[in-house]
């Protein structure tokens, strides 16, 4: 009775491991949202590291988050050659963020480097689009799908769980942009 208890256990253990190898092996994350703000405010909030604090939720929600800044021709952490590293204690982990491409004021793209809690390595890219008096913020994550994260996609929505982020940080945005 106990093998074949062990025996079943094996068989679906085995059975939730090949399926999460059929998974896709890139992961996509989108959100939008329209600000009341022309393209030049918004633009300046995301286009420099120094502002993150202001709105991303990973910066608000962990008090042991500490960041520093360096690159580009000045170092102040703006425009495209800026990076930020990251390092903390709570759930943001520990990384670095390096604006690769930056055009004014309609779109923002930064390697995102993850060292913990695991290493993963994602591109995450702003564009802000005018419509009418507002813009237009859509977020895009695209990345690797790595295997931990295909096994827990078979029991947790990633998109949904991401999608929070993404959308808590959009809110936020909007909040700052629109005072």
């Amino acid at each position: 009775m106990i093998l074949k208890i062990i025996i079943a256990v094996a068989v679906l253990i085995a059975a939730a491991l090949i399926f999460a190898a059929t998974r896709p092996g890139t992961i996509r994350v989108q959100r939008s949202i329209e600000i009341n703000a022309p393209p030049e405010n918004v633009f300046a909030l995301i286009n420099d590291f120094h502002n993150w604090s202001l709105w991303a939720p990973q910066d608000r929600e962990d008090a042991t988050m500490e960041r520093t800044f360096s690159g580009s021709a000045s170092g102040s952490g703006s425009g495209a050659g800026a990076v930020s590293e990251w390092a903390s204690k709570g759930s943001a982990g520990q990384g670095k963020m390096s604006i690769t491409e930056s055009e004014p004021p309609r779109r923002v793209a930064i390697q995102v480097d993850f060292v913990k809690p695991f290493a993963a390595h994602n591109v995450n890219e702003f564009l802000l689009e005018p419509v009418g008096s507002s813009t237009k913020v859509t977020w895009t994550m695209q990345g690797r799908n790595l295997f931990f994260m295909k096994l827990m996609s078979i029991f947790v929505n990633m998109d949904r769980v991401m999608g929070r982020h993404f959308e808590s940080g959009l809110n936020n945005l909007k909040a700052v942009a629109e005072k």
